[in-house]
């Protein structure tokens, strides 16, 4: 996948997790476990293109 697609990629997770915010801010505790969820996910994704890019310079 290329670099674009993956900053798309977290992108478009991060506004899905927009609403869970919402309604963890609301006190739904249940909409804050899938928020930490979305993070530790966009985390894993942010740390991929961090490798893919510096392979690419390296190369």
């Amino acid at each position: 996948m290329s670099v674009e697609a993956n900053v798309q990629k977290m992108i478009d997770d991060l506004n899905s997790a927009l609403v869970d915010a919402a309604k963890h801010d609301k006190g739904n505790s249940a909409a804050g476990t899938r928020v930490r969820k979305a993070m530790q996910a966009i985390k894993a994704d942010a740390q991929g293109v961090r490798v893919q890019v510096q392979n690419d310079k390296n190369n």
